[in-house]
């Protein structure tokens, strides 16, 4: 992809200007050319699964790939589940310059004009990804699972393993719910397409365990960046679907095993936590706007119950509603939890262990994790002290947040780009936001959201409107409209 040089200027106008860093230094792209993988260390416990049938699902372009995935059929009516996640620590070492970038930027930044990875290219496509047919060292969360959903034993342990299938969500949603046939992996791997069918149920059979406890399941209407000859010609909604469910549901459970793992060993852990929400009573209202009641303290299996009545009642303005509790729940956040305290838990998920251990690519929490469970499997000491964790677990929760900003900044910025050619034209919306501070309407292609400058009397939130654009600023990412008849 080659963006535009102007919005790739943004980008990383925006990345410096929220204390993240666009480009590694010298000495970390000198680290990342001398590195090599590692498929061995001597003097450690190291299990050989490369005979299973091990596969990866994520985005159509990824190539840093975290996690691989392989399950199988138990006696009683259980399942064994093993979830692989990259061993990133096997090749960034702590206190190298690649690590002291991703110390310093803490994730990766998505935008419409580039990816700014935590970790060099090398490195996260290549020599940390478990990349397909290729051998890896990973980390393995195994997990005993009923046709409930209820997990039994669990285990951590150190593996070598080799990704047989670099699987796709948009092909195996299609192919899971019966639209697709079972072209490429699928039908050339013998036993791919059962396996991935009992990773597909193992996976429901996990969520409805979740909501039965009152995990909050929402649309937010997602923007993909959509490209033609290298130039970005339109963002996109990208709904969640059924193998990104799959994965998600997965990840959950590994994240709960690893937080429950350092917790029962007696070791020091960063969590994952979203609190209970403090603006419960603007949710309340939000479902008496809907016609619906729920209890005046915080009750996640309600707020469950009301969404998803929602979502079969009134689907076209489900992701407007998702977005408007989303904002209320509040951000979710980094924190240390020492020996004999108990988790705040993260009310969206439904959980109370919960860590980020599966994205170690990705985010710099999960490389912090994978080094203490690493460090725990071969009976040393903390790699990091509480003090140390603690400053760590404040500094991913604040650079995260900018990350979100810059990701932000862009995409609307691309929008204004987009939509610049197109000023007089007019487009259906939904009004996303109505008050003091100003009227807001979302337009679909792009997917886009500006601000109603002129003729907003009487627009109200959810209400469908006519607007035309009058105006964009590309910079500042604006984007003015007026309404219509």
């Amino acid at each position: 992809m080659t963006p535009s040089p102007d919005l790739k200027r943004i980008a990383t106008d925006a990345m410096r200007s929220h204390d993240l860093l666009p480009e590694f230094s010298p000495a970390a792209l000198l680290e990342a050319q001398r590195s090599t993988a590692a498929v061995s260390e001597p003097g450690q416990d190291i299990r050989d699964l490369r005979n299973l049938l091990w596969s990866s699902i994520d985005n159509d372009d990824s190539l840093d790939l975290d996690q691989i995935e392989f399950a199988e059929t138990l006696s009683g009516g259980k399942f064994r589940l093993l979830v692989g996640i990259a061993d990133v620590d096997s090749v960034v070492k702590r206190g190298s310059a690649i690590d002291d970038h991703a110390r310093a930027n803490t994730t990766s930044v998505y935008t419409a004009a580039a990816i700014f990875a935590m970790l060099p290219e090398r490195l996260s496509t290549n020599l940390t990804s478990l990349a397909q047919d290729q051998d890896r060292l990973c980390l393995v969360i195994e997990m005993t699972v009923d046709a409930e959903g209820v997990l039994g034993p669990t285990g951590v342990y150190r593996a070598l393993v080799r990704n047989r299938a670099k699987l796709a969500y948009r092909g195996i949603a299609a192919w899971l719910l019966g639209g697709g046939a079972a072209s490429g992996p699928i039908g050339q791997l013998e036993g791919l397409a059962p396996q991935l069918r009992l990773q597909d149920s193992i996976a429901q059979a996990l969520k409805r365990q979740r909501q039965t406890r009152g995990a909050l399941e929402f649309d937010t209407d997602e923007s993909r960046a959509v490209n033609a000859g290298g130039v970005l010609v339109d963002l996109e909604p990208e709904p969640k679907n059924r193998a990104e469910e799959l994965i998600e549901e997965f990840m959950v459970a590994a994240n709960g095993v690893t937080a429950r793992f350092l917790q029962a060993q007696g070791r020091t852990s960063l969590r994952r936590i979203l609190r209970t929400p403090k603006r419960w009573d603007r949710i309340v209202e939000l479902a008496r706007q809907a016609g619906e009641h729920l209890p005046d303290a915080p009750d996640a299996v309600a707020l469950n119950a009301f969404l998803t009545k929602q979502r079969q009642a009134d689907p076209s303005h489900f992701a407007d509603l998702s977005l408007s509790i989303i904002k209320c729940l509040g951000a979710g956040e980094y924190v240390v939890e020492k020996p004999g305290q108990t988790s705040e838990g993260h009310f969206g998920l439904a959980v109370r262990d919960y860590t980020h251990s599966t994205a170690p690519n990705r985010r710099f929490p999960d490389l912090l994790t994978q080094r203490m469970l690493k460090a725990l499997l071969a009976n040393q000491p903390a790699p990091y002290g509480d003090d140390e964790l603690a400053a760590l677990a404040s500094h991913c929760t604040e650079q995260e947040g900018n990350a979100q900003k810059v990701e932000r900044q862009v995409e609307k910025s691309a929008a204004a780009m987009l939509l610049g050619p197109r000023i007089g034209e007019r487009f259906e919306g939904i009004v996303t936001g109505a008050s003091e501070k100003g009227t807001w309407v979302r337009i679909e292609h792009p997917a886009a959201e500006g601000r109603v400058v002129k003729n907003f009397q009487g627009f109200d939130v959810g209400d469908r409107v006519r607007v035309q654009l009058l105006d964009v600023d590309v910079p500042r990412g604006f984007i003015d409209f007026t309404g219509v008849p």
